[in-house]
């Protein structure tokens, strides 16, 4: 069982538009209503993978009951935190050309016995988890150092855990020892402090993360494919991609494809590359089933190029 936490979710509508234009009547072609944030589509892709997972996230209003409607429809077991503020509502505007425009609101702030409340419940759910998903932005009243409390509490039980998440939360988070850490090539970036040109430069910056505290980093680099490194060394995957319609979701079932396929090694980074690969070709934050994968577009090699200039360099 996967169990993930959420800290801010979101009510998340996208639609799908031929393009943007600023100040004139856009008619959508078509659009979605989806259970939003990052652990919570870990959990939708875990879902439609048709393995047993557990949504832990606070939940409050109109939004967030409809969020928890959704996410038992698709399968989900929820854990809600009840919380007095509304869920947050998103908005995703998916151009044609597989631009993506993205309107995120902050979403409530968390009273002090709410985030007790939140922690409670986190360690209430673990036993049964084989792998625990934090993941996202932390809401107004939650401390940076909110996920290395998490972190310690898990690895006091016994459990592993993924952390997805970026700037002072992640640095805080990476000195509990997180397992697995996921972070995109800005948030890469962003850790290490400078730009990244190459692959080559995202391998040095992962191995710098790993030197802070992480044992494994499994890195995003968009269109240019995934790498993991860990204790075992670098690998680097990609996947030929026929078209985009809407990343919106994609890391997110990347991290749950790793993870189903045992959160670590090169199986599982072919697992997170072909996941990936295929959200990205699905409408909205659509998670994909294991019939839209597919393996054979897939590569995964040991020889990481490291001399390839990133298609979208970080500077």
């Amino acid at each position: 069982m996967i169990l993930t936490v959420t800290p801010n979710p979101s009510l998340d509508r996208t639609y799908e538009i031929p393009s943007l234009y600023r100040g004139e009547v856009i008619r959508a072609t078509g659009e979605r209503m989806d259970p939003g944030g990052k652990g919570v589509n870990v959990s939708r892709a875990v879902a439609a993978a048709g393995q047993r997972t557990v949504a832990v996230l606070p939940l409050g209003g109109a939004p967030g009951a409809l969020v928890a409607e959704l996410l038992d429809a698709q399968g989900i077991e929820v854990a809600p935190v009840p919380v007095a503020g509304a869920t947050r509502s998103n908005i995703a505007l998916a151009e044609a050309d597989g631009v993506l425009t993205k309107i995120n609101a902050p979403g409530p702030e968390l009273s002090a016995q709410e985030q007790e409340l939140l922690l409670n419940t986190v360690h209430r759910q673990s036993p049964d988890a084989d792998w625990i998903a934090c993941c996202g932005s932390l809401p107004r009243g939650l401390a940076p150092a909110w996920y290395a409390d998490v972190v310690a509490r898990v690895h006091a039980g016994g459990a592993r855990i993924a952390l997805d998440t970026s700037g002072p939360a992640l640095l805080a988070a990476l000195r509990e020892r997180p397992d697995v850490v996921k972070p995109n090539a800005e948030e890469l970036a962003e850790a290490v402090g400078r730009p990244l040109f190459t692959v080559g430069d995202a391998v040095k910056a992962a191995e710098e993360l790993r030197e802070m505290g992480a044992r494994a980093v499994l890195a995003s680099l968009g269109a240019d494919g995934q790498l993991l490194v860990d204790a075992s060394g670098a690998w680097f995957g990609n996947a030929r991609v026929d078209a985009v319609r809407s990343n919106v979701g994609a890391g997110d079932s990347s991290l749950a494809g790793f993870l189903i396929a045992g959160g670590g090694g090169p199986e599982a980074l072919a697992s997170a590359v072909a996941h990936g690969a295929a959200a990205v070709q699905l409408p909205g934050s659509l998670m994909p089933t294991p019939r839209d994968l597919d393996p054979a577009a897939v590569t995964v090699t040991a020889d990481v190029p490291v001399d390839r200039v990133l298609r979208e360099p970080v500077s």
